[in-house]
């Protein structure tokens, strides 16, 4: 870990950020909780975050490469593997939910509560933590709000999301209300990748996480 990280460092790389409206994405959360009849299943925001993500990444295929140091080549790769960055006893780790673009939200529910749970005793196997293509660190778990991450290489991209919380803002005549907030900040190889590029991508996401009914229309 501590070679790639200095790795990354040396990679021409840059942020972008963003914050999206979570209000939506809150009440989805709460109705699945609500009509959940599965004691062995606990929802959270991070598997609806992931899905989106997926929906994202099919709009812009670029974002979920590799970048290849010795023939200087870019790899798309065909599946969605998102990496999810987590902090166990034993450091950081980052085990990848395989092929999510395929998975439903609640397969990749189950998913990712094998692998924190897996992560936390030790127990991640050799294909758990191999093959990624995108990584997402949830910093907003542990109470953070913003993040600038270190790219996970030879992924171009890497993505923090803060926790969400709520935020005054002003409607067109002036008045005041509260919106759930999530900031996002997109790291990203500059030898690969381009700010319009992020930027384009990061829009595609948020209408996704701020419009979630919108994931029904391209769900397969």
């Amino acid at each position: 870990m501590v070679k790639s990280m200095s790795m990354a460092a040396k990679v021409p790389h840059f942020h972008y950020v963003e914050e999206m409206n979570c209000d939506a994405l809150v009440e989805l959360k709460a109705s699945f909780q609500d009509n959940n009849t599965d004691p062995d299943v606990k929802y959270t925001f991070l598997p609806l975050l992931i899905k989106s993500l997926s929906m994202a990444l099919s709009k812009y295929p670029i974002m979920n490469s590799c970048f290849n140091e010795e023939s200087i080549e870019v790899i798309l790769k065909g599946s969605h593997n998102i990496g999810i960055a987590m902090a166990t006893p034993n450091g950081l780790v980052v085990p990848n939910i395989k092929n999510v673009h395929s998975l439903s939200i609640l397969e990749i529910t189950k998913e990712l509560s094998r692998l924190q749970q897996f992560a936390l005793n030790n127990k991640l196997n050799p294909e758990d933590i191999s093959g990624g293509t995108i990584t997402l660190s949830n910093i907003g778990a542990i109470g953070g709000k913003f993040g600038s991450p270190l790219l996970n290489l030879p992924e171009v991209a890497i993505i923090a999301i803060g926790r969400i919380q709520k935020a005054p803002k002003f409607a067109d005549d002036g008045d005041v209300y509260p919106v759930s907030i999530m900031t996002v900040n997109v790291g990203a190889d500059h030898r690969v990748l381009d700010g319009a590029t992020v930027a384009r991508f990061c829009n595609e996401w948020k209408q996704y996480v701020e419009k979630p009914e919108l994931l029904m229309l391209q769900m397969r």
